[in-house]
């Protein structure tokens, strides 16, 4: 597929195509996702429950909903969806971590539809779904509005978006690049640009520009003690994630 400019920045492209290898590898370089899937997995499940009414104590409860992962990279947050009883579409403009991740599916019996592309070409070819997935992902790529405005476009009437990223400030610089990238080498230097990070209210805006209605957003804190990740209602300082309903239809 032909990459689409809006979206797409060859130089976030490029540095995980570097590391497609790793990513099924907890003590590899995406370390800091394995670590902190439990709390997204947590947040994105009820998140999706509380809005289609489903029941996480029950076998299958998102069988029937149709969820894309953009930026799936080799398949983290796909996975789960998948055994949840979703029909998964994941996408990633990085050609190397489709196989990466068609072969763990395989290898783990699910059947996930995984696509080299962009966000673009899926709305381009009218597709439409009821949860879109944006982790870890606004931060990379050229155009945030715009990214939001495709995504929306990508989302069923009722349908969900539950993006995150990195604030902007001064301890999101010490703690996601110096301490993340210098000194614990979690990330290669250079995966994250301090520039290209957006604050709660810059996504909250993007999702009532693109025509969303912002309907929550938490934190994911790190505790060094505990070596652990945690939610919290109050503390957005560095990792945070937020949700939004397309109340008005596909645009």
């Amino acid at each position: 597929m032909a990459e689409t400019a809006s979206s797409v920045e060859p130089n976030e492209i490029a540095k995980f195509e570097a590391m497609a290898a790793e990513w099924w590898d907890p003590n590899g370089k995406f370390r800091p996702l394995h670590m902190m899937n439990p709390v997204r997995l947590d947040y994105i499940t009820r998140q999706i429950a509380a809005q289609f009414e489903r029941d996480l104590s029950r076998k299958l409860p998102f069988f029937g909903l149709r969820i894309l992962d953009i930026g799936c990279g080799g398949g983290l947050l796909s996975e789960p969806m998948a055994r949840l009883g979703a029909e998964v579409v994941g996408v990633d403009a990085a050609e190397r971590n489709i196989p990466v991740a068609r072969i763990h599916a395989r290898e783990q019996g699910l059947d996930i539809d995984y696509r080299h592309g962009t966000a673009e070409e899926l709305a381009a070819g009218g597709e439409v779904f009821d949860v879109v997935l944006a982790m870890e992902i606004i931060e990379h790529v050229a155009n945030p509005g715009q990214f939001v405005a495709t995504c929306k476009s990508l989302l069923k009437p009722g349908g969900l978006m539950i993006g995150s990223t990195i604030n902007r400030n001064p301890k999101s610089f010490v703690m996601a690049i110096v301490g993340a990238e210098w000194v614990m080498r979690w990330l290669p230097r250079g995966t994250h640009e301090w520039s290209k990070f957006i604050t709660p209210d810059e996504f909250f805006d993007f999702y009532r520009a693109a025509g969303l209605r912002p309907v929550d957003r938490k934190g994911f804190v790190f505790n060094p003690i505990g070596w652990s990740w945690s939610i919290s209602d109050r503390d957005l300082s560095v990792n945070y994630v937020t949700a939004a309903v397309n109340e008005n239809g596909a645009a």
